[in-house]
């Protein structure tokens, strides 16, 4: 036997006992065993398959942004993973000022209701119950779930999944084998499969036909890519055209789920990338990380530290006034389906709309 031949084995067996969980808790919901609560409103979910970043909160960002400038008030609900306050629901943004920071609400609700200072925003575990105190205080027309796949306790009106292009390996193999909380076949659920960082149509093609092998004929998918058009200082506010970045020598640092896809999009900037500091997903940031952060910006002749926007907000504290640290904004462009995607999600759907399996 081969060394770690028996480490896989057992997690051959461990994911394949969990994999049979999902699927039957999946089934009581699907037969009425177990209950599914409505809310009185148009709830819209963004989740995905795999445990790790996706680009959940811009395509969240993204959602909430193009439904309120279309007149419709909008809540966002979010589990508030990782945040710090014990209460069983919080409320982050009431749609006129924010509420409560990055470790309190946790990083991306935050993020969110920085990004769409008119949105309500809340966190909370039991989402039928956050909304419902939510819908209590405020009018609401549409709300967003974000990371709502596996939350099939509330009903929804559209479920989006989102699968990323650049992690083909992360849909082969459930937890803790792989990386996927679900069957690929869980995909058959979906109002529409998006596929995100969607550059590539050899990768596109190569997940599209994992999805279909695993569902059956899939309809079309949506494309998604990230880009950047500004880049804000944070320790002025200034912001500048994504151009500024171009031929300047930076350290990079992120704690996102997929922080690859953070160093491409820096270097299609322009920016030289001397130096990279990865942290783990939702990191903790502490005045020591800053104080590392400089000194090797330093030993690189780094001009520059260059971030993501999920992270600016959490190391804020931690600034010095000499510091010079940017963050990149991300905007989302729909590159295919645009169309389905906009009947989906600013129109009633119907009932021929609702099932991703054609």
């Amino acid at each position: 036997m081969t060394p770690g031949a028996k480490p896989r084995r057992w997690l051959s067996w461990a994911a394949a006992v969990y994999g049979l969980a999902v699927r039957c808790r999946t089934a009581l919901y699907r037969w009425g065993w177990l209950r599914t609560k409505t809310l009185p409103c148009r709830v819209i979910s963004v989740g995905n398959l795999t445990v790790g970043g996706t680009g959940k909160t811009p395509v969240v960002i993204f959602l909430t942004e193009s439904l309120l400038s279309q007149g419709r008030r909008v809540a966002v609900l979010s589990r508030g993973y990782r945040r710090t306050s014990a209460e069983p629901d919080l409320l982050v943004s009431d749609g006129k000022q924010l509420l409560a920071g990055p470790d309190a609400a946790g990083d991306e609700p935050y993020l969110i209701a920085r990004r769409c200072p008119s949105a309500v925003v809340a966190v909370g575990a039991d989402r039928y119950a956050v909304g419902r105190r939510v819908l209590e205080r405020f009018p609401v027309d549409d709300v967003i779930l974000d990371d709502g796949f596996q939350h099939v306790a509330l009903h929804r009106d559209v479920d989006l999944l989102l699968v990323d292009a650049m992690d083909v390996e992360g849909l082969k193999g459930l937890l803790p084998a792989g990386r996927l909380r679900e069957p690929l076949s869980a995909a058959a659920r979906a109002s529409a499969i998006v596929i995100t960082r969607a550059e590539s149509d050899r990768q596109v093609s190569e997940v599209t036909g994992l999805l279909a092998g695993a569902c059956g004929r899939i309809a079309e998918p949506v494309r998604i890519v990230f880009r950047s058009d500004t880049v804000s200082s944070l320790s002025t506010g200034e912001t500048r055209d994504a151009s500024f970045c171009a031929g300047r020598g930076a350290l990079i640092f992120s704690g996102i789920g997929h922080a690859a896809s953070f160093r491409t999009l820096v270097a299609s900037l322009g920016a030289r990338v001397l130096d990279e500091v990865v942290y783990p997903d939702h990191h903790a940031y502490r005045a020591e990380d800053l104080a590392r952060l400089r000194v090797r910006a330093g030993s690189v002749k780094a001009e520059c530290m260059i971030t993501t926007e999920k992270d600016a907000g959490k190391i804020l504290p931690f600034l010095q006034k000499d510091d010079n640290c940017w963050a990149v904004r991300l905007r989302v462009d729909v590159v295919g389906e645009a169309a389905s995607l906009r009947q989906l999600v600013f129109e009633r759907p119907t009932a021929a709309a609702t099932e991703v399996c054609a």
